[in-house]
């Protein structure tokens, strides 16, 4: 159960706050379970958290604590936490603006089949930005993001 550490129990009984399944809608409550299983490790919770502390759901807006999170997240694997984490290396959100970060999460997040992260690759190829103009990986990300369903490829 979740009070014994079991992370998975933690992430169930968090979705169940915020969803208002069986229990009271309670986002404090929800993001306390949050919060304890990404510390305790759960890499689905991290992702949460993060998007916890950017949109101050169940807690205050912490823009630099969403950043962490982010990144440890996208440290762990989680594709949706790269693409997020490239946007707030690229805006300077949460973090120092750093464009090589930038590019680097854009293109792991790519590499993990990420659509958004593909559209958005295609565009730092066909432009130039962050990399060398390179027309063939521009189309090649493109395509990879058609594929996936990307609504703008």
């Amino acid at each position: 159960s979740a009070e014994n550490g079991d992370e998975e129990a933690m992430l169930n009984l968090a979705n169940s706050y915020r969803d208002g399944k069986g229990v009271e809608k309670n986002f404090e409550k929800s993001f306390h379970w949050y919060q304890k299983a990404a510390e305790n490790g759960y890499t689905d919770a991290m992702l949460v958290l993060a998007i916890c502390y950017k949109n101050g759901e169940g807690t205050e807006k912490n823009l630099e604590k969403a950043f962490h999170w982010y990144q440890k997240a996208a440290e762990n694997g989680i594709k949706k936490a790269m693409t997020n984490l490239a946007a707030f290396y690229y805006s300077g959100i949460g973090t120092k603006k750093d464009l090589e970060k930038a590019f680097y999460w854009c293109q792991k997040a790519a590499e993990n089949g990420d659509k958004v992260a593909m559209f958005i690759l295609a565009n730092r190829y066909y432009n130039g930005e962050e990399t060398e103009k390179n027309l063939e990986k521009a189309f090649h990300w493109c395509q990879k993001a058609a594929e996936k369903d990307h609504i703008k490829a």
